[in-house]
């Protein structure tokens, strides 16, 4: 007879039940924290893109104005004009952004700015302000390419899509397509 006492079988099964439960939900709960930080994190990259993505929309459309008053010889809007126009849009990258993208909104943002003020160059001998501010209007698309560099190096934008995962995880047809061909031996 064995010297196993009778409720040994029962307690051992008891024990690893609790055990592989306690496993399984800890397992859960990790997953699910990586899951919830994985959201969090897609949703903080969406709210900064979207910012930026209407910022550059609305520095595109008052350079576009300016440059139509510009060339129709009218007089540019007005400098409140302008901050209506690019307020709300300039408020949520100024929150979000870091520091590099947020001096490059406020560069363009100040340009744009001194480009809808009055112009008062008459000041400084041999300047035009017709000369002045054509030349002000030439520099906006170099510092709003400065500012895109910033948003692309923040938000980690490549000109080029992501490597594909592994050759194993390529379907049969793909792989033939991609493997090298075979030498003609005829």
């Amino acid at each position: 007879m064995s010297q196993i006492p009778w409720w040994g079988l029962p307690l051992v099964a008891v024990v690893c039940a609790l055990a592989g439960a306690a496993a399984t939900h800890l397992a859960a709960a990790r997953t699910g924290t990586l899951r919830h930080r994985r959201r969090r994190s897609r949703r903080w990259y969406d709210e900064r893109r979207a910012a930026y993505v209407q910022l550059l929309t609305a520095f595109d459309r008052a350079t576009y104005r300016l440059r139509a008053a510009y060339d129709a010889g009218a007089k540019p809007p007005t400098v409140l004009n302008y901050l209506d126009e690019i307020g709300p849009a300039l408020m949520p990258v100024r929150l979000l952004a870091s520091g590099p993208v947020r001096s490059a909104a406020l560069a363009v943002h100040l340009q744009l700015e001194r480009l809808h003020s009055e112009m008062n160059p008459a000041g400084v001998v041999g300047v035009e302000p017709r000369t002045h501010f054509r030349e002000l209007l030439a520099q906006v698309p170099l510092v709003l390419q400065q500012f895109e560099a910033a948003v692309r190096e923040e938000l980690e934008i490549t000109d080029r899509p992501p490597a594909a995962a592994h050759p194993a995880a390529l379907n049969g047809s793909r792989r033939k397509a991609v493997s090298t061909p075979e030498p003609d031996r005829s």
